[in-house]
């Protein structure tokens, strides 16, 4: 085949789903010359399973995301169909926005973005190789015989790695939605001597709003006052299409238990592993013999369309099976499908094969983002996007990478788990995973993230204008609550109006915010208290009323950080070191920990193998503490 040049740029993204998007427009933002390169124009920002942006911990992650300077929460902001605030009965450290999204009108305006940002390119085509020379990334060939050159390439490549469709018996080489699968990279990988894995996901059917008897569910409106995903989003129209809940049943469950021998998943024609925390309704009726149903949520695909995902139906059955299923739920009796449910499998790497910049041990210049890694969801996608994107640029000019500590994101807590423990399974962010989660809440991702945001680049002089007025009202609203009292018959009238037994005594604001007061409450009796906008307001309350909690995590937070500062030296021989147990001395040498404090998050490596590590250490560099 002949070949043609394509042209030099300094970055080249493959894949434009979620990962691809960010990826793409923070390299083009920070002025580097990139090229986006898509198996479909039609396939960008792709919504492939659920339609909706955020969930727990994962609206933590889009927060993230537009406090660095981000595209995800302007696009959910722009194109949802309702939003809700979930576990709002719970501590603020879980609180998490989710919205349902317009499935088209989200593609179209990342698509829009992309198409008129600066020094960003997008072509259709397929990669076929990532080329090299010394080991280091030169750029891409497609399978239409183009090449082009790059110093790095960020590879996002989703479901679509030598892609599965199964259906029952049915199985074909796809992507998702019927799209084209990437056939000829995965060799590539291999050749660069990447040993690939197989994880598989699933998604439900779509089916027509027209033979669904909505009357026999029950509607799940959002929010009626919205909280945006963007900090920068000020003004937002108030939509709250419903989603719809029915259950399935008794008949349900005995269809599926009849017709596992018919399950691909089963009957071991899937090869792949599957998410744990998104199981098929196979998987559940198996797992869960004694719960007698299970929630269905019908969602929208949009605004403008009959199609209905069937969230909590996910399945790889074969299509009359899934008919039969379906048809046993309230409300679905008749149900038409326009789409039937199906699971895809996919290559993937072992994610300890990249530092925490993402990067590629062993090949200079390439990066990983996405599903690639083994992850699954948009947001976990988008965020690992966003972080090669910053890094590959840096990369090109020299700089150290941007490597996002477990106290300071959840996209901290992501990658360092994934390259430090590595997942065996399609890996979901959830708040349990994070250790320090009352300083991870959504409502603070501004407070944690935009400066770094703003030294990295990607925040323009009007986000940061707008936060550093926000943290101007934090502080100085938060130094009068601290340093102002309330005479004790001012006290006793706030607690008299709201039915509580008065204390007799004077008491500062914030003492007073703290017993179960609020900042409203607190302006019936100090006139002088200002009217705050309610991030602003949620903000204040929340450091207040939990700041004995939260300096408690601030000192585990200081303790660890410790060990995070002791660096380990690239060169050091793991085998050399007397002491260390078999196990420590391989997962040490595999995955090459930077410091000590990701080290001791290695699984197989114990405290006692710390210890060890820590003399050594402090025997070939005198500044290194023995302390643990």
């Amino acid at each position: 085949m002949s070949m043609y040049f394509g042209g030099a740029f300094d970055v080249i993204i493959v894949g434009a789903g979620h990962a691809g998007v960010e990826a793409a427009l923070a390299c083009a933002r920070l002025k580097k010359k990139t090229l986006l390169l898509t198996i479909s124009m039609d396939s960008i920002a792709l919504m492939a399973c659920n339609p909706a942006i955020g969930g727990t911990a994962k609206g933590h992650i889009v927060r993230e995301i537009d406090a660095l300077g981000g595209q995800m929460a302007f696009a959910a902001d722009a194109t949802y169909l309702q939003s809700k605030m979930l576990n709002t009965k719970k501590g603020p450290a879980v609180h998490s926005l989710r919205a349902q999204a317009d499935k088209k009108k989200y593609q179209a305006y990342m698509k829009n973005v992309l198409e008129n940002t600066e020094n960003l390119v997008l072509a259709q085509d397929e990669v076929s190789e990532i080329t090299t020379s010394d080991s280091r990334v030169t750029g891409v060939t497609t399978v239409m015989g183009v090449t082009y050159s790059a110093s790095t390439v960020i590879l996002c490549t989703g479901v679509y790695l030598k892609g599965k469709i199964i259906i029952g018996d049915y199985e074909k080489e796809s992507g998702p939605s019927g799209l084209f699968p990437a056939t000829e990279l995965s060799k590539s990988l291999m050749s660069l001597g990447y040993e690939l894995r197989r994880f598989k996901t699933g998604t439900p059917a779509r089916v027509d709003a027209r033979s669904i008897d909505f009357s026999k569910t029950e509607p799940q409106f959002g929010d009626e006052k919205i909280t945006p995903f963007s900090f920068m989003t000020e003004d937002v129209e108030v939509r709250r299409h419903p989603c719809y809940l029915t259950y399935t049943c008794e008949k349900t469950h005995e269809v599926i238990r009849e017709n596992l021998h018919r399950s691909p998943l089963y009957s071991g024609k899937i090869e792949g592993i599957g998410p744990r925390y998104c199981p098929s309704i196979e998987d559940k009726v198996v797992k869960f013999p004694d719960k007698e149903r299970h929630q269905m949520f019908l969602e929208p695909e949009g605004a403008d369309t009959n199609e209905i995902y069937v969230q909590g139906m996910s399945s790889s059955l074969p299509l009359e099976v899934q008919i039969a299923l379906y048809r046993t739920v309230a409300g679905m009796e008749n149900v038409h499908f326009v789409r039937p449910a199906y699971a895809i499998e996919y290559d993937c790497i072992d994610p300890t094969r990249i530092f925490p910049s993402l990067q590629a041990k062993d090949v200079p210049g390439l990066f990983m983002a996405g599903q690639i890694n083994g992850t699954s969801g948009y947001e976990e996608a988008a965020a690992q996007g966003l972080i090669a994107g910053v890094n590959a640029c840096r990369l090109i000019d020299g700089e150290s990478p941007i490597v996002l500590g477990r106290d300071q994101a959840y996209a901290g807590v992501l990658i360092d788990d994934l390259v430090t423990k590595g997942t065996n399974e399609p890996y979901r962010m959830m708040t349990s995973r994070a250790e320090y989660r009352l300083l991870l809440r959504q409502d603070n991702a501004d407070a944690r993230l935009t400066q770094i945001g703003r030294d990295i680049g990607l925040v323009n002089d009007a986000r940061y204008s707008h936060f550093m007025r926000k943290m101007e009202m934090i502080q100085s609203q938060t130094e009068y609550l601290q340093t102002t009292s309330l005479q004790a018959d001012a006290v006793d009238v706030l607690y008299q109006t709201h039915d509580r037994k008065p204390p007799h005594k004077g008491m500062r604001l914030a003492e007073l915010l703290k017993r179960e007061f609020y900042y409203d409450d607190l302006k019936e009796v100090d006139k002088n208290l200002k009217a705050l906008p309610d991030d602003v307001r949620a903000q204040i309350e929340t450091n207040i009323k939990y700041a004995g909690y939260i300096k408690k995590q601030q000192a585990q937070v200081d303790v660890a950080a410790s060990l995070e500062k002791k660096k380990i030296p690239k060169e050091i021989n793991y085998a050399h070191i007397s002491g260390l147990r078999l196990e420590a001395r391989a997962k040490l040498t595999e995955i090459r920990p930077e410091n000590v404090g990701q080290a001791s998050r290695i699984s197989g490596v114990s405290p006692a193998d710390i210890s060890v590590l820590l003399v050594h250490l402090a025997s070939v560099q005198p500044n290194v503490s023995r302390e643990t």
